[in-house]
């Protein structure tokens, strides 16, 4: 019995990771697809996932379509390409009669390559996108009003004399209309001073605080957030669900995209800055966790999760790195710059740096991964 129940457990994790990956990969490369064959190249392969190949269908175009072992990412072979990163296999190209090398990724102008690579990440946010959407128009949106029920001792929020009861109004000037709007915004700052209105009784007050970076327990185990040790109300007046037609869904459902893009991209900036850790990095073992917690919570949870995560890696795919969509990019930019492409040995060195980066990265977020793991 005991055997059934790790099976058990082990599977409530990795049947929702493999989902959720799963969804987001397959939109990445249909995006790419997509707009390949729209831009008239011809596709060899749509794989999702690597390694040994558990089925796959060939269609009247001659796409094969696999699904392979290991669900940790996928790719879209365009004829020509050495492998699924799209390098080049260029003494083929070279050597293919020109009708057939017009139906080549390489044998495209500069700006369909740009579109086709481009497509992958923008097919990202669109999911989420669409996700968001569906999420609004069913659920509505649920709004805490942001007023402070109570001061945690020693933390930033007391020394910048916060009191319970008050009604924060805005934040460095912008409007504050949730308890959400306020966490966001703190959580993004970590280090940074923001500049507070609150409304307390019939006056206005203007309070300076500076959130902290805080290690507090979550149902994922121990992360670090910018925190200003503020509670909020648990007047169940202050909680409002509002309904949302299908046109400020959609609206709020791109505001909710930017959010997660300008999120991810505060991150990065922020580790360099020293604002955020580095240790918050997950990889699969993470992704696989936090898959598995969120499916107990349910269907539109775990939507929500596909949505997030499709916006990370819409965006990671953008950084300009070789190997990666935005490497593909920053070369096409050098190219239409140059008025012709770099060096095969410029590009094949700058894919083995990449590939070692990336690679590193990976080793790095798993190393993460499984500290968090021990430390729970």
């Amino acid at each position: 019995m005991a055997l059934f129940g790790y099976a058990g457990s082990f599977l409530s994790y990795v049947v929702p990771f493999v989902f959720v990956l799963s969804v987001v990969v397959f939109f990445h490369e249909m995006g790419h697809f997509l707009v390949g064959r729209w831009c008239g190249v011809k596709v060899d392969a749509f794989s999702l996932g690597f390694g040994p190949e558990l089925f796959s269908y060939t269609d009247s175009k001659d796409t094969r379509w696999r699904v392979a072992l290991l669900p940790l990412g996928g790719y879209v072979k365009f004829h020509g390409d050495a492998n699924g990163a799209s390098m080049a296999d260029k003494e083929a190209v070279t050597a293919m009669p020109r009708s057939e090398r017009a139906v080549t990724f390489f044998g495209q102008p500069v700006w369909k390559r740009t579109l086709i690579v481009a497509a992958g990440p923008v097919a990202n946010f669109l999911l989420a996108i669409v996700i968001f959407t569906g999420i609004f128009s069913l659920e509505g949106k649920a709004v805490l009003i942001p007023r402070v029920d109570s001061v945690r001792a020693g933390e930033a929020a007391e020394a910048a004399g916060f009191k319970a009861g008050d009604l924060i109004v805005s934040i460095d000037g912008r409007a504050v209309e949730s308890w959400g709007d306020m966490q966001r915004v703190v959580q993004s700052s970590a280090g940074l001073p923001l500049t507070f209105v609150v409304k307390r009784g019939t006056e206005l007050a203007t309070l300076i605080a500076t959130p902290r970076l805080r290690e507090i327990d979550t149902a994922f185990g121990k992360n670090k957030m910018a925190l200003l040790g503020l509670n909020g109300s648990r007047d169940p007046k202050d909680v409002e669900i509002r309904d949302v037609g299908l046109v400020s869904a959609v609206g709020l459902a791109v505001q909710e995209t930017w959010y997660g893009i300008d999120r991810t991209a505060g991150f990065v900036s922020g580790l360099f800055a020293g604002r955020e850790s580095a240790d918050q990095m997950s990889g699969p073992i993470g992704i696989a966790r936090v898959s598995g917690e969120v499916a107990k919570i349910g269907i539109m949870a775990l939507l929500n999760l596909v949505a997030i995560l499709s916006i990370s890696i819409g965006l990671i795919n953008l950084v300009p790195i070789p190997l990666l969509d935005g490497g593909h990019l920053l070369f096409y930019a050098f190219e239409a710059l140059r008025g012709q492409p770099l060096s095969q040995r410029t590009q094949e060195y700058g894919f083995r740096v990449g590939l070692a980066f990336v690679l590193a990265l990976m080793l790095f977020a798993t190393f993460n991964d499984i500290m968090h793991f021990t430390r729970t």
